[in-house]
């Protein structure tokens, strides 16, 4: 049976493995981390649940990596939507913040406002590509995969790069929506992946093959509501799904929502300005920075630049 007494339900990692099979997984459930996020910025309802489908697949493929540094996911392109950041830190630090077109963005999604209907990935992205990319510090070299946006949904278009790129077979499963009489939004995901062949440690053979469609068919069947629902926790979840196959759960990692900003970054990023630049900002009486992902202004008097220039 499930142990329903998990310690944390929300904003969790739950990896799993299901045996015999060696097909491994994880569970990712988002409440305040991801409203938080969204509630920074006053985006319509469609871009708000595609950067929570953006955040929520960071999520997922972050918590499938060893490193220790920052894990971005970054898409470019020429739709409504050209821009949607999210990055995960090994310490469990989210963040994310999405670029749009809001005149654009009304005529592919004319319900845009809150409450409003999603459009599909094709109509709010548009051509470009979603980039994933590694930082584990200025002494390592970065690893990044780029891949076309193609698909009708963001897991489509991660399924196709793990295709592409990876030569991996996963199935992802996501979603988002607001729940509760206040509308906070909440956000679920589910991922799936087949452990290659590696020492002759993983079986092999039509057993898998017909194990692997069979796990794809139950994870189809979640419904974007039992991947929110802040009453099921995920090990029930995961039992309900799999508990024929043999699923092994293993200890959740926790995640926030946590900015990397200070004024102090945010200083030294000005420091770094030519001084011609740092001329032209003191002749107002008030500079004012504000986070792209947070939302949070910081505010530099003209004495301010003045030492900056000077350090």
């Amino acid at each position: 049976m499930p142990d329903d007494h998990a310690p944390r339900t929300d904003d969790v990692i739950q990896p799993f493995q299901l045996d015999p099979f060696a097909l491994r997984g994880r569970l990712v459930r988002l409440g305040p981390t991801v409203d938080r996020i969204l509630a920074q910025h006053d985006y319509p309802d469609p871009v708000a649940t595609l950067l929570g489908e953006a955040i929520t697949l960071a999520v997922l493929l972050a918590g499938a990596l060893k490193y220790d540094g920052v894990f971005t996911l970054q898409t470019k392109s020429d739709g409504p939507v050209r821009l949607l950041v999210a990055d995960v830190k090994t310490d469990g630090a989210v963040r994310g913040y999405a670029q749009y077109d809001a005149q654009r963005l009304g005529e592919v999604a004319p319900g845009s406002g809150p409450g409003g209907g999603n459009a599909p990935v094709p109509d709010l992205l548009g051509s470009g590509y979603i980039a994933f990319t590694v930082d584990q510090g200025d002494d390592t070299e970065r690893y990044q995969g780029i891949v076309s946006i193609t698909g009708a949904t963001l897991a489509e278009c991660a399924q196709h790069y793990f295709r592409q790129s990876e030569q991996l077979q996963a199935g992802l499963k996501l979603a988002v929506a607001r729940a509760g009489e206040e509308g906070a939004w909440r956000a679920g995901g589910l991922m799936l992946q087949r452990v290659p062949p590696e020492g002759g440690l993983a079986p092999i053979g039509d057993d898998v093959e017909d194990a692997w469609r069979r796990v794809m068919v139950l994870m189809s069947s979640t419904t974007p509501a039992e991947l929110v629902a802040p009453d099921l926790p995920p090990r029930r979840l995961l039992w309900r799904l799999f508990h024929d196959d043999g699923v092994r759960v293993y200890d959740t990692h926790s995640v926030e929502a946590r900015c990397r900003c200070s004024r102090e970054r945010i200083a030294g990023i000005l420091r770094a300005f030519p001084a011609d630049e740092l001329d032209d900002m003191r002749k107002d009486a008030v500079t004012t920075v504000t986070c792209e992902f947070c939302n949070t202004r910081y505010e530099f008097a003209a004495d301010d630049l003045e030492r900056l220039a000077q350090a």
